[in-house]
């Protein structure tokens, strides 16, 4: 069996996780890396620290509900466990910068990262404040595929956690260099 995370708060503790990683790896070039506080009560951390940091682009690391179970409606099975990070072309709080989505997807099949989209319009995170800020910003959103998100035993997948970082990694690369798209 594939080995899982069954833990509370994921969502949030597994961005904070990975972000960690990334700040620890060699980068040739520097990018801003924020850690906020108050999401699920309207994103204040995501709002100051964007103002503040004022980026051109950004790459939100986030959980999102999988409801991947048996007799789930297929409309309502947002992602799946095990099927490697979670792309969004838009949330009840952002519709995300459609060639960054491309980039992402891009990016994962050329260094063949397990990828989905997400299947529907549902839920919404730090992406919604940070696309607003000042004259907008160029937002993409990288999520962990969990079950049972916002409960006392959330369930996710070493390996989705591992494509997450993998792909922010990789986006972080290309958009820090300048790559266009």
């Amino acid at each position: 069996t594939e080995e899982k995370i069954k833990s509370k708060a994921i969502d949030d503790r597994a961005g904070c996780a990975i972000l960690l990683a990334l700040l620890l790896e060699e980068s040739e070039y520097d990018f801003y890396a924020t850690f906020t506080v108050g999401e699920e009560l309207g994103c204040r951390g995501a709002k100051t620290a964007a103002f503040a940091v004022a980026p051109e682009f950004a790459i939100v690391l986030e959980a999102t509900t999988a409801a991947d179970l048996h007799g789930t409606p297929e409309d309502r099975s947002v992602c799946q466990v095990m099927k490697g990070a979670v792309v969004s072309f838009m949330d009840r709080a952002t519709q995300y910068d459609r060639a960054l989505f491309e980039l992402a997807l891009q990016t994962a099949k050329e260094e063949k990262i397990p990828v989905q989209t997400k299947r529907a319009v549902a839920g919404g995170n730090n992406a919604g404040a940070i696309s607003l800020s000042k004259t907008g910003v160029r937002t993409v959103a990288v999520s962990l595929p969990c079950r049972y998100i916002h409960s006392s035993h959330s369930v996710a997948a070493f390996r989705d956690v591992q494509a997450v970082a993998d792909l922010a990694g990789a986006l972080c690369k290309r958009l820090a260099a300048g790559e266009s798209f």
